[in-house]
């Protein structure tokens, strides 16, 4: 048989195996395949342990007692073994099964095998260790005698103190529980379960939980089965008895952490203590253990320890709490993410704001750049235009000189005598601008010496030997007009027609370089060359 239970059994902790033949390879074995045992088997097992270990205790002799140092003699009964009982067990399951006085490492005596008949009991009927979470088995076993519900509470006391040590007493009280399961034990005083001269046994210290039934004392009879239907009548009338629908969940993960939730939460007594920087913080209920948890005041890292079997060991390595535990580190995990990616959105938002911030300041100065290009090129465009425009609009004729009266004198080119004062003009403007500006200048003085003759001047402008340098050609007209001050044209404007920029800028510089009669005042000079 043992080697198909390592086949079949639970995941055990690296390095461990179950000793073959014993009874925690059987538990195990019914645990693969979702068997327990029934109460009537469980009794049998339990009464003739009790008596076994009862005479050994008796002897003075102490040992562990846990279901992997238990094997099957010939007959089917339950023999301890000698060799195994002596070490701590490593076996978790194994572990529970040990009184709390003896979970320290030494071994026990007749109170702590006491618990250990009773904790043995509840896995065999429940397939639970004892510990936290645990159920009552009435919750699992909807038709378990009160008795042994009873009798089992009072086994697993955890304060020794408050525990019976009768091992007589309680193979007894098994007994009367389930007479017809096993052979009668040696007579014994079942009321030494409830304590004796020396204590009181407290049945509020028990490792299970608490309910509403009220104590009473341990009947001699079994209870009877529920009865749905009978069928037939007569003495052939058969008794269909209720079949009870097991209360436990399938596999579904999200229903068994309600469940353990539950089973935790069903025991509402303050037993629970937690380390926390080097400090003891508690005692906490289940209830309130579970909240610190879910909230993260507790981490799985953190020391937990049951005052009431004296189990110390961090909280995820309970496998009670380690769930809740992982699922509190879970949400705070989940609760880091979302934040981690809340910043980035934000950060991200806010460079994508930026950047765009950043392109639209570019595209303005892009844009401001271009305007002010643009304008510029248009006003050098309009003053282009307007100093063309100025050009083709001169009129043709040749006037005197300027002054405060106008007058054609008649004489050669010689400089005239006599003083006065005139405005004196720089080069490079048009005719106009020389003749507008002169007339401003000259309200300052008008006397001085007699002007040119106009055809003076327009003997100079009329040869025309200055269109033959700018290859103007003989189907265009041209208009001269020139301000001629001091011997030189200070103003020059060319009228062309067709309007041609390039030769009229050619005539103006011939011009500008042509020598005139000298006079001091201002005197302009048209003329025009006709293709007609």
């Amino acid at each position: 048989m043992s080697a198909q239970v390592q086949v079949i059994l639970t995941p055990l902790p690296v390095g461990m195996s179950i000793p073959a033949g014993t009874l925690r390879a059987e538990m195990e074995s019914r645990r693969a395949t979702g068997r327990r045992f029934d109460v009537r088997d469980a009794v049998a097992l339990a009464v003739p342990l009790c008596t076994q270990l009862h005479a050994l205790h008796a002897q003075g002799r102490t040992m562990f007692v846990h279901p992997s140092c238990l094997g099957y003699d010939a007959g089917g009964a339950l023999q301890l073994i000698e060799e195994l009982a002596h070490t701590p067990p490593l076996l978790p399951r194994d572990r529970a099964c040990l009184a709390p006085e003896e979970r320290k490492g030494s071994e026990g005596d007749a109170r702590a095998s006491v618990f250990a008949i009773g904790a043995i009991l509840y896995e065999l009927l429940t397939n639970a260790s004892v510990g936290p979470g645990m159920r009552r088995p009435a919750d699992v076993i909807p038709d378990l005698p009160p008795a042994l519900e009873t009798v089992l509470g009072k086994s697993l006391v955890a304060d020794p103190k408050h525990r019976p040590a009768d091992l007589a007493a309680l193979a007894q009280a098994l007994y009367q529980i389930v007479p017809a399961a096993s052979e009668q034990p040696p007579s014994a005083d079942t009321s030494h379960l409830d304590g004796d001269g020396d204590f009181e046994v407290d049945i509020n210290l028990s490792m299970m939980p608490p309910n509403g039934h009220a104590e009473g004392h341990i009947p001699s009879a079994p209870s009877l089965p529920r009865i749905q239907s009978v069928t037939g009548d007569g003495p052939f009338a058969v008794a269909i008895p209720v079949n009870q629908p097991p209360r436990l969940h399938g596999d579904d993960p999200t229903r068994k952490l309600a469940d353990l939730k539950a089973a935790l939460e069903s025991d509402t007594r303050p037993r629970y203590v937690v380390i926390k920087d080097g400090m003891d913080h508690g005692p906490f209920s289940s209830v309130e253990l579970l909240q610190q948890v879910a909230s993260g005041s507790f981490t799985g890292d953190q020391v937990l320890r049951d005052t009431f079997s004296s189990e110390e060991r961090a909280i995820q390595d309970w496998e009670e709490f380690a769930p809740f535990a992982e699922q509190a580190k879970l949400n705070r995990d989940i609760v880091q993410e979302k934040r981690a990616l809340d910043a980035v959105v934000s950060a991200e938002k806010q460079g994508t704001q930026y950047k765009a911030l950043l392109g639209m300041a570019l595209m303005g100065v892009i844009l401001a750049a271009g305007a002010g290009w643009w304008y510029r090129e248009r006003s050098h465009k309009e003053q282009e235009l307007a100093v063309q425009g100025a050009t083709d609009r001169i009129a043709i004729e040749v006037d005197a000189g300027l002054g405060s009266a106008k007058a054609a004198r008649q004489g050669g080119g010689a400089r005239p005598s006599g003083g006065g004062s005139y405005p004196t003009l720089g080069g490079g403007m048009s005719c106009e601008a020389a003749q507008a500006r002169y007339v401003e200048e000259y309200k300052l003085g008008n006397n001085g010496p007699a002007d040119l003759t106009a055809g003076a001047y327009g003997n100079v402008l009329n040869r025309g030997t200055y269109l033959n340098a700018c290859g103007v050609p003989s189907t265009m007209d041209v208009s001269v007009c020139a301000a001629v001050q001091n011997g030189r044209a200070v103003g020059v404007t060319i009228t062309t027609s067709p309007s041609s920029p390039g030769i009229a800028s050619c005539i103006s510089g011939q011009i500008r370089g042509m020598s005139f009669p000298s006079h001091p005042r201002l005197d302009v000079a048209r003329t025009t060359f006709s293709s007609k």
